[in-house]
């Protein structure tokens, strides 16, 4: 462009090349029910619409707080023969035993313990509403949560911890199997499934959640007790108050008052040690929240081709159901239809583990594995969104030579950080783009331009087998 005026120009002149920018691989969505559904001072509803949050801080200045639980507290009172009060004992428990059936806010927290980042969350209704499965085409309930975050290309991972409370496995099954679905048209997610527990056995839960689109999901197994406690209803929750021995006539009846807040207000000493007591009630929670966090922290720290297993559990106590070999082997290998669980144990000196790395298509050997599946959905996502830019170019030489560096440097890359096995490139990838090579002459007056790519993924070690032996002295 010619100048008009005197005086100093400057043309910047790009010398970075073309190239392939990794996409996210763990921004999870989060579909249940919360106290709220509104922004607080606004009336835009916020149900059934996907929200991204940064923190727990956040997502509870939004959603609100958990289901408060109603407790039963005792009080029991020691006399002596001269009616002095010589002992007081505080306990409580959850009425009834079955504590709440919404799991989505202290899962949120057992997320972000366990190293999560930035996160979508899709409420689909208030605590005041029924779990259900809902319908995908009047898009309501779980399913409608489902369709709602279908709709936005960010999140890669979907969990609906509130899932495990469904009446049924045949009802939770629906939502995992439309979940499998949605990351098979969207090619970019990943389905992290709780295994339905409700007296529900193995043979059950593998035939409710069907056959189709096994190697988009992971399954796992058992809940966990988490070192959270839950919160007290102080409205529901009720005061019994014991008295043994011969009490003193000015004994103070704590049971007469209506319900803890009035406890509260009138007796705040005896208040705050029975609300102590509720501290050892561990919220238990299904494990898909504490397994989201891992995959975050591991895409974090190390990459999408890790597997998301042999990782400690923040915020955890125990499995809820303690794992042997041998209970593993039957969650690991299903041999009729595959459709692994991965199991999460305890191990002595170690803590609570995610000990299982396989998709739910455990007799496919191409995707059996959770980094393998994964890492091959961020590479063709990855190269998706790169190449978008040849719609409309030439369809000639040049264009595809320019395709093609791009593509090897990338995954040149990749095989520098591990991802891709292999002692040379080819044998680590190949690309090919060109006439005569992946193009007929018919594809490229139809405007078709084909990329072939092939990536030899690296595979987790599952199986570490020491081969020992000992040398008899030579005489």
């Amino acid at each position: 462009m010619q100048s008009k005026k005197p005086g100093v120009y400057i043309h910047e002149i790009s010398t970075l090349r073309l190239s392939v920018a990794g996409v996210e691989t763990a921004i999870p969505a989060f579909i249940g029910y919360t106290e709220k559904a509104d922004r607080e001072g606004d009336s835009m509803s916020l149900k059934l619409q996907p929200v991204r949050i940064s923190s727990f801080r956040e997502f509870r200045e939004t959603f609100g707080g958990p289901m408060p639980e109603p407790f039963q507290f005792t009080i029991t009172d020691t006399f002596n023969s001269r009616s002095e009060l010589t002992n007081r004992q505080f306990s409580s428990k959850i009425i009834p035993d079955n504590p709440s059936k919404y799991k989505l806010f202290y899962s949120l927290q057992l997320y972000f313990s366990n190293g999560g980042g930035p996160c979508f969350v899709v409420s689909v209704g208030g605590y005041q509403n029924a779990i259900i499965p809902g319908d995908v085409n009047e898009g309501t309930g779980l399913l409608g949560g489902l369709r709602a975050v279908e709709k936005i290309d960010e999140p890669t991972l979907l969990a609906f911890p509130d899932g495990v409370s469904l009446d049924t496995a045949e009802e939770y099954g629906s939502v995992v199997k439309e979940s499998l679905a949605q990351c098979k048209r969207r090619r970019n997610r990943f389905t992290i499934i709780d295994k339905y527990d409700r007296n529900t056995n193995l043979i059950q839960f593998r035939q409710a959640i069907g056959n189709a689109h096994l190697e988009n999901g992971a399954a796992y197994f058992p809940f966990l007790r988490s070192t959270f406690s839950y919160e007290v209803d102080k409205i529901r929750s009720v005061i019994h108050h014991e008295i043994k021995g011969k009490a003193a006539d000015k004994a103070v009846r704590y049971d007469t008052v209506k319900n803890l807040a009035e406890l509260e207000e009138k007796y705040p000493p005896i208040f705050r040690s029975l609300l102590a007591t509720t501290r050892r009630n561990y919220v238990v929670l299904p494990p898909s929240g504490a397994v989201t966090g891992v995959y975050v922290k591991v895409d974090r720290n190390r990459g999408v081709w890790k597997a998301p297993a042999n990782v400690i559990l923040n915020a955890v106590l125990e499995p809820i159901t303690p794992i042997t070999g041998v209970m593993q082997a039957q969650l690991n290998v299903d041999a009729g239809e595959g459709k692994s669980i991965n199991a999460i144990r305890s191990f002595h000196g170690r803590g609570t583990l995610i000990w299982g790395a396989r998709t739910l298509a455990g007799n496919n050997k191409e995707w059996r594995y959770i980094s393998v599946r994964r890492l091959m959905m961020y590479i063709e996502e990855s190269i998706l969104k790169a190449t978008r830019f040849v719609v409309n170019e030439p369809n000639n030489n040049r264009v595809w030579l320019r395709v093609r560096i791009m593509i090897e440097q990338f995954l040149i890359e990749l095989w520098h950080a591990g991802a891709l096995t292999g002692s040379t490139q080819s044998e680590a990838f190949f690309v090919k783009v060109g006439l005569g090579e992946t193009m007929s002459a018919q594809d490229v007056d139809q405007g078709r331009l084909i990329i072939e790519l092939g990536a030899a993924a690296i595979r987790p070690s599952e199986f570490i087998i020491k081969k020992i032996t000992h040398n008899q002295q030579k005489s």
